[in-house]
């Protein structure tokens, strides 16, 4: 089957069907694609064999999906785990360790903006760098609330989310983001593939700015970030 995603297309050889039902709104056709993506039988029941508690369909998913960042490197793009929403044509980025409030954060702003907030990808969009502009590019892999669109939207900001008692918001140096940064990303062995990754967060964060938002999870926090951001 053929996806575009993040402007590039995509032939995926495809084992179970699971992949195909979480794939819809991203299918193509008629195009040639950038490349393709199959995962290897005995990459496949490996993974399989490490991951007895998720079912076999899914773990293809994740395999797939595991290729096809690294093979998108090449073309500039980078996978990073985080919410993306776009409002008024700009995307903003709220990225966290696990089970801080993503989610809550942007019902947050879709609560705020009501139809003017889009939401881009819930939990693991591609940034793709294209002509010296970073973009959010929805995929099928959506997190458990299943909230993205197949749209590509510029990079406003990329917040660091953290729970406070008070609502509060501050632009902090691109040192004080690397690290972050990179527990977001992909992780992977290859050394071309890691200096690629590295090379690319360099020029996210020279190009992108970053904040650090602590805030409370009331309805002010959206008009906080949103501010402090603008």
């Amino acid at each position: 089957m053929l996806l575009e995603i993040a402007g590039l297309v995509i032939d995926v050889k495809n084992k179970y069907k699971y992949f195909e039902m979480i794939s819809r709104g991203f299918t193509t056709n008629g195009k040639t694609p950038d490349f393709t993506v199959e995962v290897p039988e005995d990459v496949l029941k490996k993974a399989i064999s490490q991951n007895p508690e998720y079912s076999d369909d899914y773990i293809e998913a994740l395999e797939i999906y595991r290729i096809i960042c690294k093979k998108m490197l090449k073309y500039d793009a980078m996978l990073m785990h985080c919410a993306a929403i776009s409002v008024d044509n700009e995307a903003y980025l709220f990225t966290a360790v696990s089970g801080t409030g993503k989610t809550t954060h942007i019902s947050l702003w879709k609560k705020k903006f009501k139809e003017k907030c889009i939401v881009v990808n819930g939990d693991k969009p591609i940034l793709r760098l294209i002509d010296g502009i970073f973009y959010a590019c929805g995929t099928p892999w959506r997190g458990k609330e299943n909230y993205g669109e197949n749209i590509m939207v510029p990079i406003k900001a990329i917040c660091i989310l953290e729970r406070g008692e008070k609502n509060s918001i501050k632009k902090i140096a691109p040192y004080d983001a690397i690290s972050t940064v990179i527990t977001q990303t992909l992780r992977t062995n290859d050394m071309d593939e890691m200096d690629k990754m590295l090379s690319l967060t360099d020029k996210l964060l020279e190009k992108v700015p970053f904040y650090r938002l602590k805030c409370n999870m009331n309805d002010d926090a959206a008009d906080v970030s949103y501010n402090g951001m603008n």
